[in-house]
């Protein structure tokens, strides 16, 4: 039996400190964290109330499913149901060969590397595997991230009266793994450049930018959103429209980082933010995922 495998980051179920402690623990790889570090996280769960992640996730593989009348599976790296459990449910219901996509579209050792790590953490698969590396430039997504865009991008501009500058973002990840010839950053400005592109947007709309730097393991891959919200007031401009085009659903990332605290930060700067609608389980999204493994079979 064929089936598909979705991989995606996991989140606790709650801002509870003893499961942020434990997802920190998964994600960190068993590297102890401070209290002020574990605290600073769930304060930002409580603020979000939580993370809509896995039930997005699961609601994206029920519809996929739908779509592709075919089993879809999902797992989480760093939580509940683990990917362990997903291979284990798999080989039960006798999936002999799977197409498997990290929901993350583009390419790092950090994200889809240790996804597949953990697919592999167990010893040979019970059935033949289909790893998708990357679909940062797959037409269909493009497709999904414009759909939401371009309406709220127009919308932003008539409000403001003038052209609002989008800024693309992306997690950024430590400037050794890019300097180390990992591919994240240029697939990342690809995606940027082709939702740009399918937008007809003039080249100095948009620009990029990477958010959620890490405080360890040295320098990490900017400019930073703050850094690009300054710039773009230097130049002149009184507001801001974001799009994660990195994430393909609400997360803390999108949820706080950026309705939260870019917001507030770009607000004490007299600009006004505004953030397009995330894919989420949109239709779109779906197609999306549906085309890839149709084209994968």
């Amino acid at each position: 039996m064929k089936a598909v495998l979705l991989l995606a980051h996991g989140s606790p179920d709650s801002a509870n400190e003893a499961e942020i402690r434990e997802f920190l623990n998964n994600v960190t790889g068993g590297r102890q964290l401070p209290d002020e570090a574990v605290e600073e996280i769930r304060s930002r769960y409580e603020q979000i109330g939580r993370s809509p992640l896995g039930k997005i996730t699961q609601r994206q593989a029920q519809l996929l499913e739908r779509e592709l009348g075919m089993r879809v599976y999902f797992g989480m790296r760093n939580w509940h149901p683990y990917i362990a459990y997903a291979v284990k449910q798999m080989a039960a219901d006798g999936v002999t060969h799977a197409t498997v996509i990290c929901l993350a579209p583009q390419n790092s050792r950090t994200s889809v590397g240790l996804y597949r790590k953990a697919l592999e953490s167990h010893g040979a698969l019970p059935f033949t595997v289909d790893f998708v590396q990357s679909w940062h430039d797959d037409p269909k997504l493009i497709e999904a991230f414009a759909q939401k865009l371009l309406p709220a991008w127009k919308s932003a501009c008539d409000e403001a009266g003038v052209q609002v500058p989008i800024i693309f973002t992306a997690h950024s990840v430590p400037v050794r793994t890019v300097t180390e010839g990992d591919p994240y950053e240029n697939q990342a400005r690809d995606t940027a450049l082709l939702v740009a592109a399918k937008c007809d947007l003039p080249d100095s709309a948009w620009c990029c930018a990477f958010q959620s730097q890490g405080i360890s393991g040295g320098p990490w891959l900017g400019p930073t959103v703050e850094e690009t919200i300054l710039a773009l007031k230097n130049q002149g401009a009184t507001a801001v429209m974001m799009q994660p085009i990195g994430f393909v659903c609400d997360h803390v990332e999108v949820l706080y980082d950026i309705d939260i605290a870019f917001r507030e930060f770009a607000e004490e700067n007299g600009m006004k933010l505004w953030r397009t609608e995330s894919l989420n389980d949109s239709p779109a999204f779906v197609a999306a995922l549906a085309g890839l493994v149709r084209r994968r079979a």
